[in-house]
């Protein structure tokens, strides 16, 4: 063979030899799980609670009669801005003027018997005194029977005196009384406020409030200066929100206008209801009440509006961080324990979260302990430093990833298949 054969058959033995480990590594690679890589990278996160609720007035009453009766006058519509003061409506007032007018009769007529007491309470006593004075002077002009017939006769006078007068304060008290009775006919308001409910209508009865609160209700005055959210936070939730949290509310009759608002009030009870507390159960949920004022109210809300709020409790700025996605629980190294009936040794396995590192095509597990948790990535804060490949989706392929496991890489994009939880 000539020199230039044996080169040129070197040279295609070289080719040959590259072309066949470009195979075997191309082989390999289609080998491996097809998973979505990511770097560790900082980012600014936000850890929030999100909850669900009403818009409610800091301040509201509920105007109620206090007696029963139809009403005649109606001097407000729903959605009036009244005065504190003003009148509101008016209850018939007939059967409490009459019930006035028999109470001022009977005081007169009691005043009238307690001055004839007085008097025949006064005429006894100067009989009495003279009948003593007599009996002093001459035991033999007055007897004792007549000097006990006149202090007895004085003692009746005073007994009456006393029922007279007692009478009078008690008609005095009924007037008082049929006063009040008559004033609750008119009903004025007890706040300044918008009439954000108005149940009766002119010619209905008005039934009062020792029957039922509410068949008693008239209209609900409401103060719109100052606007509330009430929301309700699970139990797991509640134990990270703080007084004065930044709060960011969207209300869905506004939906183009997010408002923001800090937690004024946070519930150190949790909301019972009634089913609950009365079948005693205690295997359910539980959710605590929070308060949220708001700081920028549209001017034309109105309570019971439906609310979403975004309670912001911490903060990161320029965190190490990882997708929530890709962080994972496997079984961490065995450790060794003490079982307490016998004096033994087991082994048992602690799991740990941990995420994927990709170093060559190899997917290792690792270790990392996180932090606040934003809207879609973990505060890593041991475990992974910044540029290090890991493994961040899909959540299928995390979640059958095995350690030492060989994985290729496809291009960074959306996962539809990414879920807000650590997958197992």
């Amino acid at each position: 063979m000539s020199k230039r054969n044996k080169v040129l058959a070197g040279i295609g033995g070289v080719v040959l030899l590259g072309v066949l480990v470009m195979v075997s590594s191309s082989a390999r690679r289609e080998k491996g799980v097809e998973v979505r890589l990511e770097q560790v990278g900082r980012r600014d996160l936000v850890a929030a609670v999100t909850a669900s609720g009403k818009i409610q007035p800091k301040r509201k009453v509920d105007v109620s009669a206090d007696i029963t009766g139809r009403i005649t006058q109606l001097a407000v519509q729903e959605g009036d801005y009244v005065q504190r003061g003003q009148f509101l409506l008016q209850i018939d007032p007939t059967i409490y003027q009459s019930n006035l007018q028999r109470a001022q009769a009977l005081l007169a007529s009691s005043e009238a018997s307690a001055v004839q007491a007085k008097a025949n309470r006064d005429q006894a006593e100067r009989a009495l005194r003279r009948t003593k004075e007599l009996r002093e002077q001459n035991a033999n002009l007055i007897s004792e029977e007549q000097l006990e017939q006149a202090q007895t006769a004085f003692d009746v006078a005073d007994a009456l005196g006393n029922s007279a007068q007692h009478q009078v304060d008690q008609a005095r008290a009924g007037l008082q009384e049929a006063r009040d009775q008559l004033s609750k006919t008119r009903i004025v308001a007890p706040m300044s406020g918008r009439v954000t409910r108005l149940a009766v209508e002119e010619g209905e009865a008005a039934m009062s409030g020792a029957f039922s609160r509410e068949t008693a209700l008239l209209l609900t005055i409401s103060d719109l200066s100052v606007i509330q959210v009430t929301v309700q936070v699970d139990e797991t939730d509640v134990v990270r929100l703080h007084l004065a949290d930044s709060v960011e509310v969207s209300i869905d009759a506004f939906p183009d206008t997010a408002f923001v608002g800090r937690v004024t009030k946070i519930s150190d009870s949790a909301i019972l209801t009634a089913a609950s507390s009365a079948g005693g159960q205690t295997d359910r949920a539980v959710d605590y009440e929070v308060e949220i004022t708001l700081t920028n109210p549209p001017s034309d809300v109105r309570p019971d509006l439906s609310a979403t709020a975004r309670i912001v409790t911490d903060t990161r700025k320029q965190s190490l961080s990882i997708p929530i996605i890709a962080l994972t629980v496997r079984d961490n190294k065995p450790v060794s324990t003490e079982t307490r009936p016998a004096d033994t040794t087991a082994t048992a396995k602690k799991e740990a979260e941990g995420v994927f590192i990709v170093t060559d095509g190899i997917a290792t597990f690792r270790p990392v302990k996180v932090g606040i948790a934003g809207d879609e990535y973990f505060e890593v804060v041991e475990g992974l430093k910044e540029n290090e490949t890991i493994v961040a989706g899909p959540y299928q392929a995390i979640r059958d990833l095995k350690d030492k496991s060989p994985v290729r890489g496809t291009r960074q994009g959306s996962d539809s298949t990414r879920r807000t939880g650590t997958a197992s």
